[in-house]
């Protein structure tokens, strides 16, 4: 069982997947919160981590499909997530920049929440945004995710800060 929305499917995603894959992660506008576009060697190595992610945690970023064209215009899911000294459930999304602005990115996320908390039985969910991306913690907040705390992360030798926005479960109570 994978989350659906509406206008949405999401599903594993395979080598089948790699040019759509590639609309997204070597598109420069995209990709700028990751400090730019991957080579087809980084989107293999992007691809074969959510392979491996399914086969861990029966999880990961899955691919997004629009129903009504059954296109892969994204990815979205749920994947563990370093944040300072522990692991994290993160929701994260990427969009090919065609269907921005259009609230793919809020349903599937959407999606995702409700299944990690009724699936997977997690209280708590978070998506880890740097700062500089106002879109997606536009999502977030629409996610019902407030801002909790920020770090540093290091990615392509630049220091990003970003800021994990959190959803807490009804009636979760966290440690």
């Amino acid at each position: 069982m994978f989350p659906e929305t509406d206008r949405l499917y999401l599903r594993e995603m395979n080598q089948g997947d790699f040019k759509a894959l590639c609309k997204i992660l070597q598109d420069e506008e995209t990709m700028y919160a990751y400090e730019g576009a991957f080579s087809n060697a980084e989107a293999q190595e992007w691809l074969d981590r959510q392979i491996l992610r399914y086969q861990k945690w029966g999880f990961g970023l899955w691919a997004v499909i629009l129903k009504e064209t059954d296109e892969m215009i994204g990815q979205c899911g749920l994947t563990m997530q370093p944040w300072k000294d522990k692991e994290v459930l993160e929701i994260g999304y990427l969009f090919q920049r065609e269907y921005w602005h259009k609230g793919y990115a809020a349903e599937a996320a959407a999606a995702c929440k409700k299944y990690a908390f009724e699936v997977l039985g997690s209280g708590e969910v978070c998506s880890i945004i740097r700062d500089t991306n106002i879109a997606s913690q536009k999502v977030a907040v629409k996610n019902g995710m407030t801002a909790a705390d920020s770090a540093i992360k290091h990615y392509r030798g630049v220091d990003m800060p970003h800021i994990r926005y959190v959803a807490v479960k009804n009636g979760f109570k966290g440690n």
